[in-house]
């Protein structure tokens, strides 16, 4: 009989979100629209779907685009909203989390049980104390049909779906990893975490701290991070009436440097609800974000530095992390990249380090060779002209123009190169040897947006300059220069029945 395996679907437990306030309860009236902190996602955050109504809707019209070249601060991983009239609709319980807490918004749909209609959820706010979806309406469907589908008391369905659950499980892994890293930084290391950014997916996210870490420093909360995941502490939350009065009057702390520590409640809630996230034995810390039941699975990988990051009273730096799906991803994408890399060395991965290391050594190696040769190439290409321009007993003006197909990266250096040699060279004649020299260089393929470089260097500066001026009115090339030298470049395809005759022609006419 072969074996049967059976995956199933984890739950959340149900001491996981605690009530500890005797006269708080959860409204049941579905008229009324549950408030943040108490919402279906903050008490079951492995809850995908949820039965529910609709208390209100409206109509929102389009944001207001900003100005051409204004840049303006965006929610972290915010979805971008169309720029198109959405709903907004208020319902009475959501899986849905709406951005907030550091934690950015969940997306998901919304199902209609009258016609059964399906409806994309772009984002989900907190507005004052309550849960708002954005809503987009459905193509072919009017404004006045689709308030009419979420009108008051309609029943709905909301879902985060596949990839909206995807999205959700990969923010909630970062964030219930921020606070047992930010637990130990504080109690270990006495360093308290002043902001943290849940980046976007895969990219690792951060937590700021007053100072740069050691490695001994970051590999030591690593290891004791991962000692609390391997024992699989576990996560539940508890929710009491909030008193106003009593949160406005606690204090920021503040660092010696001036620097606030951590963030007060925002000043538009008004849910009237305090929620604190407690990992068992390591934190315990006000929060509305979603959190996973437990760490046993959440292996925490800090990049093993800091990037310090200057302002003008103090130095702070960032300590990035990975955890849960973006460990994997990154993992997957270092070992791809590393097997990618040792396949192009053909060696094994463990050898990658030494060939990487014997292949930089040998390309400088080969860079200074052709250094060498080209210092060697400029001074022989010198010493000709040198020849031709001393050859001229009479005194009179020597013109000449070299061009060369060159494919290196730095032809403007190989002509200066030529320059220096020649002027080194003339140094040691006697005499008066009146010159002037236009050096020019394409790349053998060329395209209507090739740069071809150009130098132009004489004996009598004036002469310069008015060679300078006709190559930029007769040819189009853009550059300037001072002195004994004018460099430029010319865009576009060379040719030699055309560029060369012309900076013959303007030769002929110094």
């Amino acid at each position: 009989m072969a074996a049967t395996a059976y995956l199933i679907s984890p739950t959340t437990p149900p001491d996981y979100h605690r009530v500890i306030s005797p006269t708080l309860q959860i409204p049941s009236d579905t008229n009324v629209s549950i408030p943040v902190g108490l919402l279906a996602c903050q008490r079951d955050p492995l809850l995908r779907t949820l039965d529910t109504t609709v208390v209100s809707v409206s109509v929102a019209q389009p944001p207001v685009t900003p100005a051409q070249g204004k840049k303006i601060k965006k929610a972290v991983l915010a979805p971008e909203i169309p720029n198109e009239p959405l709903l907004h609709v208020l319902l009475h319980d959501t899986v849905i989390f709406p951005e907030g807490g550091g934690q950015p918004t969940d997306t998901g749909c919304i199902t209609t049980e009258a016609d059964a209609a399906v409806w994309e959820v772009i984002q989900a706010k907190r507005h004052g104390g309550h849960a708002v979806h954005y809503v987009k309406i459905r193509e072919g469907v009017s404004v006045d049909t689709a308030l009419l589908a979420f009108q008051t008391g309609a029943k709905v369905t909301v879902a985060l779906g596949d990839e909206g659950f995807e999205r959700r499980y990969d923010h909630m892994s970062m964030h219930t990893s921020q606070h047992i890293l930010s637990a130990l930084l504080e109690t270990r290391l006495n360093l308290p975490t002043l902001s943290w950014s849940l980046t976007s997916y895969p990219t690792p996210c951060y937590v700021e701290v007053p100072r740069g870490m050691a490695q001994e420093e970051i590999t030591s909360i690593q290891s004791e991070a991962n000692k609390l995941v391997f024992e699989g502490r576990r996560v539940h939350v508890e929710v009491e009436e909030l008193d106003p009065i009593q949160e406005q009057a606690k204090s920021v702390p503040v660092l010696e440097s001036g620097r606030s520590v951590g963030k007060a409640l925002p000043q538009d809630y008004t849910g009237g609800v305090k929620r604190v996230v407690v990992i068992d034995g390591v934190d315990r810390n006000p929060c509305c974000g979603t959190h996973l039941p437990s760490i046993h699975n959440l292996q925490l990988f800090l990049l093993p530095h800091t990037e310090a990051l200057s302002r003008s009273s103090t130095t702070s730096a960032r300590l990035y992390f990975l955890s849960g799906p973006r460990l994997i991803a990154h993992l997957t994408s270092a070992h791809s990249h590393l097997a990618s890399t040792a396949a192009i060395l053909s060696c094994g991965p463990s050898l990658v380090p030494e060939r990487v290391t014997q292949v930089v050594e040998e390309r400088k190696k080969a860079e200074k060779r052709v250094t060498d040769i080209e210092q060697e190439l400029a001074e022989y290409i010198a010493k000709g002209l040198v020849s031709q321009i001393i050859s001229k007993k009479d005194g009179t003006l020597h013109t000449h123009h070299i061009h060369r197909t060159d494919d290196s990266g730095n032809t403007l250096g190989f002509l200066t190169a030529i320059a220096f040699a020649l002027g080194a060279a003339l140094s040691s004649v006697e005499g008066v040897h009146p010159y002037m020299l236009v050096l020019s260089s394409t790349p053998s393929t060329q395209t209507t947006n090739t740069v071809s470089t150009v130098l132009v260097l004489g004996s009598e500066d004036s002469k310069v300059k008015a060679v300078g001026d006709a190559l930029k009115s007769k040819l189009n090339v853009k550059g300037g220069g001072k002195g004994s030298r004018w460099s430029g470049k010319y865009i576009g395809v060379w040719k030699e029945n055309r560029e060369n005759t012309g900076i013959d022609e303007i030769l002929n006419t110094i």
